[in-house]
């Protein structure tokens, strides 16, 4: 590629030669570059199709759209360089521009306006965030991009890879509560190595992140080097599945050009639950004086009224705490009545969170509705126990019901106070089931 500097007096007065040049342009990904009369480069743009994107700035089109026909009457020559895949244009495009800072790509020297890839570097689980308002202190910063779909769709892409984490949950190693924590959809399909859950040790996972980093630097082929030797000592010490992991890790790396269009990828809904801004959220939605940090759910199984069971799950400043966890077997309700079985459970847990002098949790969740909540209340009343907040959650339509509240409080599905009470309402669902198909088993097969 000539230099991108320097004039050439030999350029044509008209862009003729710019667009021949742009017909004979490969097919494949990468970065094109236009330079104005004077051989300087006036704009930088990336492609997946490097003949067909360059050579539209030729067309009718390009000379009358508005954001176009300034920079189409300015461009004199134009060059290329190739790339293995899509990402890697992207990349390439960021650090070009962010080098040469061509005339018509300066509005990304606005970094408020542009998106960064951010990876927060002082965090225990370094995150990897799309933002358009970078930290000051704690992150390595990639970008500017002037695609803010494409660097979603190459985040995206990468972790399906690299496996990092993009929430926003205070994780420590060190805190063992985490094990019991319930990692997101992310996980499951294997996007995300789920820290969160102590999947991975930190060690583990700061590797992930330098690799990350090297690939985001163009270090790619000295990135496939050292882990296609990291494998080979992996597998020479039997550690089978370390070395698994990298032998995927190395063909996603090098069959990413077979991975599809950035703009088009298309990930799961995921909804993270983040502890903190869960309890957060519920002491404003609730009023509470201060911030919750002890949280019980109960929920009731059965088979149509047989071997009906009642759990209780305790959670610890947003995350499960199984030694708090109980279970109980029904023993004065005949058949299907859910609202006179919650009454029993909660009759005889609380009885006993009072004699013992155990303290009661800041919130208590029943799962169901207006019957269930005040079942519960009922129960709390007879035993001459005053519970701080009693609430219920209706799964049908997530309706909140609250102590003392004239009617049922509708909260947004994307609220991380509902996300939080899903969980433990979800927990209590699956630690019930699990007990009542213990029952079930007894019964049927004699166990």
């Amino acid at each position: 590629m000539p230099d991108c500097d320097l004039p050439d007096s030999n350029l044509p007065n008209d862009n003729s030669a710019a667009a021949e040049k742009a017909r004979s342009f490969p097919q494949t990904p990468g970065v094109y570059l236009m330079k104005d009369a004077a051989g300087r480069v006036i704009y930088v743009g990336k492609a997946k199709n490097l003949r067909s994107r360059a050579g539209s700035y030729f067309l009718k089109a390009a000379a009358e759209e508005p954001r176009t026909a300034r920079l189409v009457r300015e461009i004199r020559d134009i060059d290329y360089l190739d790339a293995e895949s899509e990402i890697d244009a992207l990349l390439v495009e960021a650090r070009l521009i962010k080098d040469i800072l061509p005339k018509y790509n300066q509005e990304l020297r606005d970094d408020k306006s542009f998106p960064y890839l951010e990876i927060c570097t002082r965090e225990e689980f370094p995150r990897v965030r799309f933002t358009r308002e970078p930290q000051g202190k704690g992150t390595k910063l990639y970008g500017p991009f002037a695609n803010p779909r494409g660097l979603r769709g190459a985040i995206q892409v990468l972790q399906k890879i690299f496996r990092f984490r993009t929430c926003s949950l205070d994780i420590s190693q060190d805190d063992q509560r985490w094990r019991w924590f319930r990692p997101c959809l992310l996980a499951s399909i294997h996007q995300c190595s789920a820290p969160c859950n102590l999947r991975i040790s930190r060690e583990e996972y700061r590797k992930d992140i330098r690799r990350l980093q090297q690939f985001l630097e163009g270090k790619k082929k000295p990135l496939l080097k050292d882990m296609h030797r990291e494998m080979d000592a992996a597998a020479r010490q039997r550690r089978f599945e370390d070395a698994a992991r990298l032998r995927d890790e190395i063909q996603a790396l090098e069959s990413l050009d077979q991975r599809g269009e950035l703009d088009t990828h298309v990930q799961p809904e995921v909804f993270p639950i983040d502890p903190k801004k869960g309890l957060a959220g519920l002491q404003k939605i609730l009023r509470l004086p201060k911030q919750p940090r002890t949280i019980d759910g109960i929920d009731i199984a059965h088979t149509g009224g047989t071997e009906t069971v009642a759990s209780v799950v305790q959670f610890i400043d947003g995350l499960p705490f199984k030694p708090g966890y109980r279970r109980l077997k029904i023993r004065t309700v005949e058949g299907a009545d859910d609202t006179a079985s919650i009454r029993e459970a909660v009759a005889r847990r609380f009885t006993h969170v009072k004699q013992e002098g155990e303290i009661f949790p800041d919130i208590l969740l029943i799962d169901g509705g207006k019957g269930q909540l005040g079942a519960a209340l009922s129960a709390l009343a007879a035993a001459e126990i005053s519970p701080p907040m009693v609430i219920a959650l209706a799964k049908r339509e997530e309706l909140l019901f609250v102590m003392g509240a004239d009617g049922p409080l509708r909260i947004s599905r994307r609220c991380y106070a509902l996300r939080l009470l899903q969980y433990v309402r979800d927990e209590a669902h699956r630690f019930a089931q699990h007990y009542h198909h213990i029952l079930r088993r007894k019964s049927t097969l004699g166990e």
